[in-house]
């Protein structure tokens, strides 16, 4: 299994964007099965996905992602939208694919009100 850790970074301040929504989906084809959400910590990070009623394939809770298509849905509109800023992209989708079992991927996103970018971090 491997586990999935995001950051996110508000670009003109170089501040960590705290208390965003992001979503983990498992991607099938043209449809999308919800995994697990969670909130942007003190540093713009999430390290854990909350494992409340997520159970995994096998029955055990959820601990990682087997290998597969995902994506990463990060809510953009209601974080600026609550810092009193405008923005372009209500949403920032990132699409991924884990190969193998390596246990770690890393998937930062930088943000401003009119631009993104993300990359495989470590």
């Amino acid at each position: 299994m491997t586990r999935i850790t995001t950051h996110v970074l508000y670009t003109t301040t170089g501040r960590p964007a705290v208390g965003m929504t992001v979503h983990l989906e498992e991607l099938d084809g043209m449809s999308a099965s919800p995994l697990a959400a969670a909130r942007t910590d003190a540093e713009g990070r999430v390290r854990e996905w909350p494992r409340e009623g997520r159970e995994g394939r096998d029955g055990r809770d959820w601990e990682g992602v087997p290998a597969g298509r995902y994506r990463l849905v990060f809510e953009t509109g209601e974080w600026f939208k609550s810092s009193g800023l405008d923005t372009l992209y209500p949403e920032v989708v990132v699409h991924f694919e884990v190969r193998g079992e390596e246990p770690h991927y890393h998937v930062p996103l930088l943000i401003s009100p009119y631009g993104y970018s993300t990359y495989r971090g470590t």
